[in-house]
Parts: structure tokens; sequence; C-alpha cells
């Protein structure tokens, strides 16, 4: 269909009224029999049409205008009608007809149904318009040629109808879509505030809202753009997406439902960010306190970037990175003595043997292998370790001081060895 149609552009009447259509050469009184004819039968024509219309599409409902009468039977009988002074006058396309079927285009978002069924019966009735049509032609001997561009107008006009109902139709999925995403992130935002009282009777209802099933527990994800002009995640109906905020965030429903996690990594392929972990769903802000940390870390380039980190793959940076202060402080009464007997290389060697076994309370040969050293140079090493601590490495409470500082060390990249 040309645009120019379907945007308003040339009526329709240029081609069949024009000083060489065929259309135009017919007698004007024969034009005007022609109109009267067909409008009288007007009326028959629209019941005709819309009884075809209730056979072939049975579930359809009717609504009925402010007279009692179907709006479609008003919207046929009155496009029928313009149609026939438009060919007989030559006036200009009737200004009513778009605003008319672009209802009926909203009126399909609003049932539920895509455009195909309203094109179908737009089809259907100008099929049954035309025979009669070209039955009056033959009445009151309209020649052939004119009722062949008679036809071509009367499937022009199909075109402009299918136009303005897709315009309608448009407008109408915009407006839902729109008011979908607003009551989605009323959604999200109530979901992700700290509730001191269950919450469920409200979120349900605000779920219903947009038609979401309301889960026995969720995982909250935060992401990183990366770029300003990225587009969304596809993340499917099923998961809540809130692009609004610097950060985007998403509600993951039964998060650990089979397949759920391999989707979700192929929806956000290319950002970076962190899922937090499965929580009720009335404690989502505690899966997003998570999602957060990590996303933070992320940032500062303590944990990797480039994918969707899962919070329960990295619990031991996230309990113990962020507790630097508290870690340090630890490190510095268990490691002190450490630090004052040794030079920084050794310190590094004996801290790295101590964190291996601390981890595998194996023996001198197993360290050794976990470390890439001789096992005799392990034994020296623990010698010398014994010697330091002496009774505290025997000592449970101790041991686990040690290794959460020793391990604190290793994920800053703390216990790198320095330069010789």
């Amino acid at each position: 269909m040309p645009a120019d149609r379907a945007a308003g552009g040339p009526d329709i009447q240029e081609r069949t009224v024009g000083a060489s259509s065929a259309w135009h050469d017919v007698p004007r009184e024969r034009i005007q029999r022609f109109a009267d004819r067909t409008l009288e039968r007007v009326p028959e024509l629209a019941q005709e049409i819309l009884a075809a219309i209730r056979r072939e599409y049975p579930g359809l409902v009717f609504i009925p205008g402010e007279s009692g009468e179907p709006k479609a039977l008003v919207a046929i009988r009155h496009a029928l009608e313009l149609f026939v002074e438009q060919m007989t006058t030559g006036s200009d396309r009737p200004r009513a007809l778009p605003g008319m079927f672009q209802d009926f285009g909203r009126g399909e978002v609003t049932q539920g149904r895509s455009l195909d069924s309203l094109q179908g019966i737009y089809r259907l009735a100008v099929r049954l318009s035309w025979r009669r049509l070209a039955e009056i032609g033959q009445q009151v001997d309209i020649p052939p040629s004119a009722m062949y561009e008679l036809a071509e107008s009367a499937f022009e006009y199909l075109d402009v109808m299918v136009a303005q109902s897709v315009r309608g139709y448009a407008e109408a999925v915009a407006r839902h879509a729109g008011e979908r995403l607003r009551r989605q992130r009323l959604l999200v935002d109530l979901l992700l505030t700290e509730h001191r009282t269950d919450p469920s009777g409200v979120l349900a209802d605000r779920a219903a809202d947009v038609g979401w099933h309301l889960p026995d527990k969720v995982a909250v994800a935060v992401l990183l753009r990366p770029a300003l002009e990225a587009v969304a995640p596809a993340v499917g109906d099923e998961v809540l997406l809130d692009m609004e905020g610097e950060q985007p965030r998403l509600v993951v429903p039964a998060p650990d439902a089979p397949g759920r996690a391999e989707l979700l990594h192929r929806a956000v392929a290319g950002w970076s960010g962190a899922i937090g972990p499965s929580v009720p769903v009335a404690e989502a802000v505690t899966s997003l306190r998570w999602a957060e940390t990590a996303v933070g870390m992320i940032e500062q380039g303590l944990l990797p970037r480039g994918r969707l980190l899962h919070c329960g793959e990295h619990v031991e940076a996230l309990v113990l990175l962020p507790a630097g202060v508290l870690i340090d402080d630890l490190a510095r009464r268990r490691l002190a003595r450490l630090d004052r007997s040794v030079g920084p290389a050794h310190a590094h060697r004996l801290a790295e043997t101590l964190l291996a076994w601390l981890e595998t309370r194996g023996g001198a040969t197993e360290v050794a292998a976990r470390l890439g050293v001789h096992p005799q140079t392990v034994r020296y090493r623990l010698k010398q370790l014994r010697e330091l601590w002496g009774g505290d490495l025997d000592d449970p409470d101790r041991r686990f001081e040690l290794e959460l500082v020793l391990r604190a060390r290793r994920l800053r990249g703390d216990l790198v060895p320095p330069p010789d």
C-alpha cells in the first residue's frame, strides 16, 4: 500500500475521476441513478454484511451504540454512504472515516486480539459490497471499464480503512504498554521496599494489575549499563524489569526453576551485573541488597565484569571484602608477630603456607603440592609458623581468625609476592 494513502495523502479519487478516467466519462445523470439506487440499498446491504460477519466470526461481540444498534452496523452503513458520496461527487476523502476506523483498531487491543480478524472483516465487507455495486452498475448501464475503476477504488478505500485501523491499534498498544510499564514499576518498587509486616495481599493486587503471577520466591538482579543507549534485555514477561534508574533492576520469579538461569543469562548477554540469592517474595529487598553489594564490588574491580554474577558463587568475597575495616583490625592483631619477625618476602611465603595448611589441614606433602614447592621446604616453614604462633595453631577460634584474615588478603590481592 502506497505510503501517501496510509498517511492521508492524495485523494483516492485522483485516478478514477480524473480527466482521462472511464468513470469520469459516464454521463452525470447515469452516475446519479447509480448513486440513488445504491443509497436505497445501503440499509439492506449493511444488514447483509453484518449477518455475514456474524457467520464468519461467531465469537465476535458486537457492542451497541447510543441508538441501540451495533456500532459495527452503524459503521458499515456510514462507510457505504461515504464511499458512494465520494465516488459520485468527487469530493475529498471523508473526514469521518479515519476516526471511525481508528476506534475499531483500538478496540482490537481492548479485546486482546490482533488485527488479522479485523482486516478479514473489512475484506469480507468490501467483497459483498462490490457484488451489489456491480449488480446496480449493470442495471443503470455503467460501462465495464468504469466499473473496473470503481472496483479499484473500492479496494483502495479498503486500504485506507486498514491503514487507519493500524494507526489506532498502534496507538492503543503504545498506551497499553506504557500503562503496564508504569504499573510494573510500582510493583517493583513495592517488592523492593522493606516491609515490617507481610504485604502479600497488597503485592497480589499489584501483581494482578500487570498480569504477573505472584511467586513464592524471587531473586533480584542489578545491572550495569554497557552503554547509555543500550537496548533493554529481552527477559520476557515473567521477569519484572525496571530500566528507569541508573542501574536497571530485575525481579526474577522462581529463580531455581529448571532452565531459568540459562534463559536469564542469554537475555542479559553483554551486560555486567549480579543476581542476589533466592528469597521469599516478601523479602525481595534482601536479595536486592546482596546484588547491589556485588555490583559495587564489580565497579571497584573486585569482582569480574562482562556477565551476570550469582552472589551465591561469590559468598567469600561478599562477606569478607565489605568488612574491610574489621578484617584489617583483626589482621593487625593476629598477624603482628609475623610482620615483626621476618621481612616482607619471607612473610608472604609464610602467610601463603599458613593459609594452605589452614585450608587443607594436611601434611607437608599435601601443602607442598598445593603450593608447588618441595615438601621439605613446607616442613621448614611449618616449623617457623609453629615457633611464631605456638599453641594458637591448635585453638579452633584462632585458626578460624587466621584463615579469615588470610583469605581476605588473598581476595584483595595482598598475597601477591612483593618484589625481591
